[in-house]
């Protein structure tokens, strides 16, 4: 393994070890939140949340401070925020000091996100981007599948001061790699050349329409579909399905729908992203996930039975997966040529603002309409960003001839 590819997947893997604590918390709160001290039913929803909105307002001070500072700074006080936070889950038992925590790791995964592609972006080349954002992606949502897995099964055996330590001492067990794998900063370039990028214009027409594309990309699978999963299963599933002499339910299994995705991330984002580095228009890629996927957000509210629900589902999860890689992969190319702090500033906000803009829009939706109609409103939005970008390719080789 090289040293760019070893800087990669160390980074990711930090990232991942400092996301075990917030995605134990998804599983776990909802279920054990008296042991937090909680009184209320929507201390866990406020709580749960907050992180992601408080990134909204952070992530452009992020970026300021990564055109200050080195990003082994960065990544080293995300991962100490991280590490405070996820004792603090099992420590602190009045709901404020849990609101400060969340607060805190919002800011603290602000840091990590950003770092993460900005380190792909310094030890990668044109010829192998892609396959690095796919590795990265790939082994940073593993964080998200131990946290949720080990982290619900622990605490049903444990306790859940007993599983934020455990946690929380993995990350202290991951602070020599920052030292030893995150970059201070990509120095090859002459000083004068770094000084022009930061001046020139770095909003063009192709950066629109990716920061675009990283919006629908968030609304969609990080937003609206993560969030509407269970709701979707179980308007048309009544528990048939067992083990053992265990029922599965609704929640059970969407939650083995999401794990399938995060479990196999490593192996086929990498794959997609060496498609994207061998193709001249990698963009074109993504014509597989928005039309695709608009038929499929149309088929999922039209199944009749509950197997080919299941199969339908877990074909849009590849369909994400591609989504996902080609959408970064386009946000660290974009960025590689101009002023990359601000392009991925500018990428991880719209990418926030669909994600957070995803359950609210769909749960008000279907509270008034039903599934059925945000489902279709959602595939029309892939189908009409295809278009786009179906469009704006054909522009830019017209221009490219000429």
């Amino acid at each position: 393994m090289n040293m760019a590819k070893k800087k990669v997947v160390a980074v990711a893997l930090i990232t991942a070890v400092a996301l075990l604590g917030d995605s134990m918390l998804f599983i776990v709160l909802p279920v054990y939140w008296q042991d937090f001290g909680l009184t209320s039913i929507w201390q866990i929803g406020l709580l749960l949340s907050i992180n992601r909105f408080i990134r909204l307002p952070i992530n452009p001070l992020v970026g300021m401070f990564y055109q200050r500072f080195q990003l082994r700074t960065g990544v080293l006080i995300a991962l100490i925020i991280a590490i405070v936070t996820t004792a603090g889950y099992g420590f602190f038992k009045t709901f404020w000091l849990l609101l400060l925590m969340r607060i805190l790791w919002g800011i603290a995964w602000s840091l990590l996100r950003l770092g993460g592609f900005l380190t792909v972006i310094d030890v990668t080349t044109d010829r192998n981007r892609g396959n690095f954002v796919g590795l990265y992606n790939g082994l940073w949502g593993l964080g998200g599948l131990v946290g949720m897995l080990a982290g619900g099964i622990l605490v049903d055996q444990t306790s859940v001061s007993f599983v934020t330590m455990l946690f929380a001492i993995a990350g202290l067990a991951a602070l020599p790699a920052v030292f030893y794998f995150v970059p201070l900063s990509k120095k090859k370039k002459k000083l004068n050349e770094l000084d022009h990028k930061q001046r020139e214009k770095w909003l063009t027409g192709h950066v629109g329409i990716v920061l675009l594309t990283g919006t629908v990309m968030g609304f969609i699978v990080f937003g609206l579909f993560s969030s509407t999963l269970s709701t979707l299963i179980e308007g048309m599933y009544d528990n048939e399905w067992g083990f053992a002499q265990f029922t599965i339910g609704a929640a059970t299994l969407a939650g083995i729908i999401q794990a399938i995705r995060w479990g196999w991330d490593p192996f086929i984002a990498p794959v997609i992203g060496r498609i994207l580095d061998k193709r001249k228009s990698p963009a074109s890629i993504l014509f597989i996930p928005l039309f695709i996927g608009g038929i499929i957000f149309y088929v999922l509210v039209n199944v009749q039975t509950i197997e080919f629900l299941v199969i339908s589902l877990v074909i849009f999860q590849i369909l994400s997966t591609i989504f996902v890689t080609t959408t970064d992969t386009l946000a660290t190319s974009a960025a590689a040529q101009t002023n990359k702090v601000k392009v991925m500033t500018a990428h991880t906000i719209v990418v926030d603002v669909g994600a957070a803009m995803g359950p609210l829009l769909a749960f008000t939706v279907i509270d008034l309409y039903g599934i059925a109609f945000i489902y279709y409103v959602s595939g029309a939005l892939l189908v009409l960003l295809g278009v786009s970008w179906l469009v704006y390719l054909r522009r830019d080789d017209e221009v490219s001839v000429s």
